[in-house]
């Protein structure tokens, strides 16, 4: 009814906590966070697919893990967002990476609303904690200087700067088709990521950073792929600084972490 004589009340498990095990708390958490089930059913909120979008939700958690393998590149991707104010959007940031098999996964979500500076120095922090091999930047509103402030914060780490020149569905599908294909995985769960990818459809106007940053991310690991499986093939990636070393060296030569070679 919309005459104001029904009332809505939403709440989620945990608002029950005093009357529940705390064992039990801890043990749907354990099972459920991250997942949809646990969205609905722990927090309470209504989750429904949108006729026309590229993404469902049942495509991202059928393809979800806990743990990410041994990448062969890693990037991180951003979308800069033109203003920096308290109403400005955010800037989206992902951490991707593909495995030798050719496996997607998406490993952080690190977007945030603050100045150039702001990001900049964030998408750095990210670069080194996950020993990406880059950082890829959309330039369209912020041309040039995108790459400059990134390297006014550290010279030494690779840029490439990228344009969307296309529309932004002809982008997305062919990420869609990967994740179709459940070649995707997210490490965990990304509420807000994915709600993006669930509700933005071609016709809805709206340009959803978090999910612009994914597209990218994803998009600049495919392209080097098919070349970075063989290379893959032919080496074993230290799980510490990622050196590449021939098939069966016992330990990495440069930080002597010892390497375990994944099974296929």
């Amino acid at each position: 009814r919309a005459d104001g004589s029904v009332k809505v009340v939403r709440g989620s498990t945990f608002d029950n906590a005093a009357n529940l095990a705390p064992q039990a708390l801890i043990e749907l958490q354990l099972r459920y966070n991250g997942t949809r089930l646990g969205r609905q059913e722990l927090y309470g909120e209504l989750l429904e697919d949108i006729e026309g979008a590229l993404w469902t939700r049942k495509m991202i958690d059928d393809a979800r893990v806990t743990e990410a393998p041994n990448m062969t590149r890693i990037c991180v991707a951003i979308d800069p967002a033109v203003t920096s104010g308290e109403d400005s959007d955010e800037t989206g940031m992902i951490v991707a990476g593909v495995s030798m098999d050719g496996q997607y996964y998406v490993l952080f979500d690190g977007t945030l609303r603050a100045s150039p500076d702001g990001w900049a120095r964030k998408a750095v922090e990210l670069y080194h904690e996950y020993k990406a091999n880059r950082i890829v930047a959309e330039k369209n509103n912020g041309g040039d200087m995108v790459g400059s402030v990134i390297h006014h914060v550290d010279p030494t780490v690779p840029i490439k700067l990228v344009t969307a020149t296309r529309g932004k569905q002809i982008r997305a599908e062919p990420v869609s088709a990967l994740y179709e294909q459940g070649k995707v995985h997210h490490v965990g769960g990304f509420d807000q990521l994915e709600d993006q990818m669930v509700s933005w459809t071609p016709d809805s106007g709206t340009s959803p950073d978090r999910m612009d940053a994914l597209v990218w991310a994803i998009t600049e690991l495919s392209i080097a792929s098919p070349a970075m499986q063989y290379l893959a093939s032919k080496v074993d990636f230290c799980p510490n600084c990622r050196m590449p070393s021939p098939k069966g060296t016992n330990v990495c030569p440069k930080c002597q972490t010892a390497i375990i070679t994944p099974s296929l």
